[in-house]
């Protein structure tokens, strides 16, 4: 059967639950908390990311997040909770999935990032 990325977005959109701008504003800065950036580089480069956020590029992600990977990320730590956004939510709720495919329970997809801005979430430069 042939899969389609309405397909893959659907599903990761029920296996990983959205979160408001709101919510994550009240979770930024706790110590149990990651926002991760899924944007390419260039793209964080340009419009800055969270306050605080990991940026791993979608393509990379897997191989970040993987604590067998010679190039893990040692921030991703799978008894914190992950905020993941990039620029519309299609990315993010794409890395959510496959965090929790990988044994992150607490994934949770913040969408896009002009919404983070746009609510008056803190920026820093990429």
């Amino acid at each position: 059967m042939t899969v389609t990325v309405k397909d893959m977005l659907a599903a990761a959109n029920a296996a990983v639950p959205r979160i408001s701008p709101s919510e994550a504003k009240a979770l930024s800065g706790e110590p149990q908390v990651i926002f991760l950036d899924v944007r390419d580089a260039a793209e964080v480069k340009t419009s800055g990311k969270a306050k605080g956020a990991l940026a791993v590029s979608r393509g990379l992600l897997e191989f970040r997040a993987d604590p067998e990977s010679p190039a893990h990320e040692a921030a991703f730590d799978r008894a914190k909770t992950i905020l993941v956004y990039c620029a519309s939510g299609g990315r993010s709720a794409l890395a959510g999935k496959t965090l929790r495919d990988m044994g992150y329970s607490d994934v949770r997809n913040l969408g896009a990032f002009k919404d983070w801005v746009e609510a008056g979430g803190e920026v820093e430069p990429g």
